[in-house]
């Protein structure tokens, strides 16, 4: 069974796998980001209240996390194939990883900003600073710590679903375990991606505690 073909699969799995999900965690961020600081921006405690702007994308928000991600990859297969040219395969998954991943990043993102000390930012008003700057060099300074467990989260999330995906031809660790694991009953090669899963998993969760703890300025 363990030819070396197929540990060449289950080596190319994990670069599938790293691949969706390193990629879906960047475009998540660079949609969910302005979309979290927005949300904390713009509520009835932020720094420029704007109840309709804060419904819309707390609306969108809510519907997009509500939706159970299998269901959502199928719901998202025109604007894959529009984008991709085609609804399968490592890159095709990509997008609905990142459709279910900016929500998700944003309420992070909010919640990270929210946690800011009101009186570093009233500090920041007094010496005339405007909001962009207290955006850029307050909330995101001051929440850094927590945006990145918030990130740590999200990619042990999105590694998650990147799995998931494997039941409709995703790619990756997923994709090999029902392919081989489910439908042919080999079970050693179900066993091996879960471990490998697993790992993967650790290891993003270390690196981001890590680095959390090293940026944590109240240690």
């Amino acid at each position: 069974m363990w030819s070396e073909d197929v540990i060449l699969m289950i080596l190319n799995g994990v670069k599938e796998t790293l691949y969706m999900t390193l990629a879906s965690t960047i475009l998540g961020y660079v949609f969910g980001l302005p979309m979290g600081i927005c949300l904390a921006v713009s509520d009835k405690d932020g720094l420029k209240p704007n109840a309709v702007l804060y419904k819309i994308l707390d609306l969108i928000s809510n519907i997009v996390r509500s939706i159970p991600f299998l269901i959502l990859l199928i719901l998202v297969i025109p604007l894959t194939r529009l984008l991709v040219g085609q609804s399968y395969g490592s890159s095709a998954t990509i997008v609905p990883l990142v459709v279910a991943a900016v929500p998700f990043i944003a309420r992070m993102v909010e919640s990270s900003a929210k946690e800011v000390d009101e009186g570093v930012i009233e500090a920041a008003k007094a010496m005339g600073a405007g909001n962009f700057t207290i955006i850029t060099r307050v909330l995101l300074v001051e929440a850094r710590t927590s945006l990145i467990t918030g990130a740590t989260i999200a990619i042990g999330t999105i590694l998650g679903y990147s799995a998931m995906a494997g039941t409709v031809g995703g790619g990756g660790l997923g994709d090999i375990a029902i392919r081989y694991g489910y439908y042919r009953y080999q079970s050693e090669i179900m066993i091996v991606t879960v471990v490998l899963l697993v790992i993967l998993v650790q290891i993003f969760q270390s690196a981001g505690m890590k680095a959390a703890s090293v940026l944590d300025k109240r240690k």
